[in-house]
C-alpha cells in the first residue's frame, strides 16, 4: 500500500483493497458546483503532494463563458496551488477501473487560501462559529428529478420512463409504489453510496412527477457540503445507467413542483456539548431566536448564494411546495424558516429557501452566515407566524438581477464570507445573467414573433 493511502478514510482503503488502483482524481469545485480538476495515474499520485490549476477556473460562467473578475492584475491566470484533502479520499465506482476521488483546497503560491474558492469560503465561516466556542451543525436534504433524456434544449423536459414503462406520476409523495418504480436507479445510488463510504438517512418520493428527495445524516457543515458535492456526481451517474438523466435544476418542469436543499442547523457549545439552541430546561433560547432573526434579516441579501440561476426563482411560486416570503414557525411547511418538531437536544432551524441548483458550499456557507450575523446583532425575530405562510406578503426578490443588487449592499455579509469572494461572485453572476439576456426564448418567439 503506497504511503498516501494509509492517510485515507477506511471506505477508500476497502474499495481498492486487493485491487490495482488506476487512477485518481484530483478535483475542487468552482462556484457553480462543478468537479474542476485533474485525473492522475495513480502511480504518478503517489509522488505529488499538490498540483496545479489556473485560478480562472473560479471566474468561469455557467455556459463556459468569463466574469472579468481577475481584478488589478488582469487575466493572467495565475497559478494555483490544490493541496489534497486526504479525509475526502472516497471511492469512483462509476468509472472502468479503480478509481479514487480526492477532493483539493486551493491556496496562492505564498500558502494563503484562495478567498473565493466555495470551500474555503464554507471554512471561513465554520472558523468563526468556532472562534465562538461553538461547533456549527448541518443536515441537507436533496431534491431531485429522474427525466427522460433530453438532448435538445428547445424541447421540454419529461419525467422518466418507469420501470413499469409508464411515465412516472406526479403527486404521489411518499409513495412506496412511486420509489420502486425507480428501483434499478435507486439501488445503483445505494451501491455507489455504499463504496464511497456515505450513509443515507432515507429516500422518499416527493410531489413531482420522478421527483426523489435523499437525507443526510448531520454533522460538520464542511463534511456534509463534500458530500452534497459527491452526490450530485454519483446521482448523475446512477441515472445514465439507466437511460435517463438526474437533474438538480430548481424548476426544471413548469406545472411540478421544484427542487430543494433544505438546511437544517443547530449550534453546539464545544466546551459543554450542548446544543445552544436549548436552555437548561429544554425551553429555547435567547441564541435559538437571533439565529432566526440572522436568517429572516439577512437572508434577503444571501439570496444569490442559494438561487443562483434564473431558474431558480422560478422555483418560489405561491401554493407550489416552495416558500414565498421570510415567516418562520413550528412544523409548518409553508414557511421559509422551520422548526421542526424534536426534542431539546436535538432543536435545530430548518431554511427551506435554498434551490438544489445551489453550490452546497456557499448554500451552507450563506445560511450560516444568516444565523452568525443574527448572533451578533442579538436582535428578536418575528412574531411566529401562524396558519398558512402562502397567505402573506411575497418577500423574497423574484429574478437574479434584482437579488444581485441587494447582495452587492450587503457589506456585513460581505465581511462574513469575505469580501474578494463577493466580488468574484457578483460579476460572474452578472455576466451569466446578460448571457441569459442574449438568448431568445421559445415562449418570446410563440407569442411575440407575430402578435406584437
Amino acid at each position: 500500500m503506497a504511503d498516501w493511502m494509509k492517510k485515507v478514510p477506511q471506505a477508500a482503503r476497502d474499495y481498492v483493497e486487493g485491487k490495482r488502483l488506476d487512477e485518481v482524481e484530483c478535483i475542487i469545485s468552482d462556484l457553480p458546483g462543478i468537479a474542476r480538476g485533474k485525473a492522475v495515474p495513480a502511480k504518478k499520485f503517489a509522488g505529488q503532494s499538490y498540483f496545479h490549476l489556473p485560478d480562472s477556473i473560479f471566474y468561469q460562467t455557467i455556459t463556459g463563458g468569463w466574469g472579468e473578475a481577475a481584478g488589478d492584475g488582469g487575466f493572467i491566470e495565475k497559478d494555483m496551488v490544490l493541496r489534497p484533502d486526504w479525509d475526502t479520499a472516497t471511492a469512483a465506482p462509476w468509472t472502468g477501473d479503480w478509481t479514487l476521488q480526492v477532493i483539493h483546497d486551493a491556496y496562492d503560491i505564498d500558502g494563503n487560501a484562495i478567498e473565493y474558492s466555495p470551500r474555503n469560503v464554507l471554512k471561513r465561516v465554520v472558523e468563526l462559529y468556532r472562534k465562538k466556542g461553538w461547533k456549527a451543525v448541518v443536515a441537507p436534504e436533496m431534491e431531485f428529478y429522474l427525466v427522460a433524456r433530453n438532448i435538445d434544449p428547445a424541447k421540454p423536459i419529461e419525467p422518466m420512463m418507469g420501470r413499469s414503462g409508464r411515465p412516472a406520476a406526479a403527486r404521489q409523495a411518499y409513495s412506496m409504489t412511486a420509489v420502486d418504480e425507480f428501483g434499478p436507479v435507486i439501488d445503483d445510488i445505494y451501491d455507489f453510496a455504499e463504496a464511497q463510504g456515505i450513509d443515507i438517512d432515507g429516500i422518499t418520493q416527493e410531489g413531482g412527477a420522478g421527483q426523489l428527495e435523499i437525507n443526510l445524516l448531520h454533522g460538520d457543515p464542511v463534511a456534509l457540503a463534500d458530500q452534497v458535492f459527491y452526490f450530485k456526481r454519483l446521482i448523475r451517474e446512477a441515472a445514465l445507467r439507466h437511460d435517463c438523466y438526474a437533474t438538480f435544476m430548481a424548476k426544471p418542469i413548469g406545472d411540478e413542483p421544484g427542487s430543494a436543499m433544505h438546511i437544517h442547523h443547530s449550534v453546539i457549545d464545544i466546551e459543554t456539548g450542548q446544543n445552544i439552541f436549548s436552555g437548561p430546561q429544554g425551553g429555547d433560547t435567547d441564541a435559538f431566536y437571533h439565529f432566526i432573526a440572522g436568517l429572516q434579516n439577512h437572508m434577503p441579501a444571501a439570496i444569490p448564494l442559494i438561487a443562483p440561476y434564473v431558474n431558480s426563482y422560478r422555483r418560489y411560486v405561491r401554493d407550489h411546495a416552495a416558500p414565498i416570503n421570510l415567516e418562520w414557525a413550528r412544523d409548518n411547511r409553508t414557511t421559509g424558516i422551520r422548526i421542526p418538531i424534536s426534542k431539546p437536544v436535538a432543536r435545530r432551524v430548518e431554511n427551506r429557501l435554498a434551490g438544489m441548483d445551489c453550490n452546497p458550499y456557499l448554500a451552507i456557507a450563506a445560511s450560516l452566515a444568516c444565523g452568525y450575523l443574527g448572533m451578533m446583532e442579538k436582535g428578536r425575530p418575528d412574531a411566529q407566524y401562524k396558519g398558512d405562510a402562502y397567505d402573506g406578503e411575497e418577500a423574497i426578490p423574484r429574478e437574479m438581477s434584482a437579488a444581485l443588487d441587494i447582495f452587492d449592499e450587503a457589506k456585513d455579509l460581505h465581511e462574513i464570507l469575505g469580501p474578494e469572494f463577493a466580488r468574484v461572485y457578483s460579476i460572474v453572476k452578472r455576466t451569466e445573467y446578460e448571457e441569459f439576456l442574449g438568448v431568445i426564448s421559445p415562449w418570446e418567439r410563440e407569442h411575440l414573433l407575430l402578435n406584437v
